[in-house]
């Protein structure tokens, strides 16, 4: 039996994606289990938990053989836009905010995971290196290409100039496998990140723009 949670326990939306902090998550929420809790977010301008799934789908279906199981690390989410086009649909954008840690969870009647967690400390400021300067182009570039089109991935502001920043804005829009992006958001290291993340765009066409 789990022990009980804290009253500073926080909701968490286990996910197939990967959540890093200053990132743009966009969510469609239809499910019972979710709707309360993001009204409740919202209406409390609290934050909630995003954690990656290793074990199960986003959406439950009957007869679901065992429920979810996620990574211990993730990201805070604060609701930046809220909209509910219809009655039991909620649309919002997030921002990601403090990487935590999760130290207990539970699952309650409804479906829904509580969580203590410890936050992570954020990354450290990181000049971008010399050598890694074409990170930062390039990033510049593509986000230039997706404004273009009235497509913006990113929040502001934008930091070009920390070098974590840019590392995790690339992690987002690199086609990596979930394990890897995660392995990547771990990391308390933002400029080991940055030299990963150059690594893949010499591997890519993203280091050709």
């Amino acid at each position: 039996m789990n022990p009980p949670l804290s009253d500073q326990a926080i909701p968490l939306f286990p996910l197939g994606t990967v959540l890093f902090p200053d990132g743009l998550l966009p969510l469609r929420i239809f499910e019972v289990r979710y709707l309360d809790m993001i009204k409740r977010c919202h209406r409390a301008g609290s934050e909630f938990g995003v954690v990656s799934l290793i074990q199960g789908a986003e959406v439950t279906r009957a007869g679901d053989a065992a429920p979810e199981r996620f990574h211990a690390i993730g990201t805070r989410a604060a609701i930046t836009r809220f909209a509910q086009p219809q009655p039991g649909l909620y649309e919002i954008v997030t921002r990601g905010t403090t990487r935590f840690r999760v130290v207990g969870s539970t699952r309650t009647a409804t479906g829904l995971w509580m969580a203590d967690v410890e936050d992570i400390p954020p990354d450290p400021p990181c000049e971008v290196p010399p050598e890694l300067s074409y990170v930062t182009g390039n990033l510049l570039q593509l986000l230039d290409m997706l404004k273009a089109s009235d497509v913006s991935p990113v929040h502001e502001p934008k930091r070009f100039e920390d070098g974590g920043w840019v590392a995790n804005r690339w992690c987002e829009l690199l086609p990596l496998q979930p394990d890897d992006r995660q392995r990547l958001m771990e990391m308390r290291d933002p400029l080991l990140r940055l030299e990963l993340v150059g690594d893949v765009l010499d591997r890519t066409d993203f280091g050709q723009t």
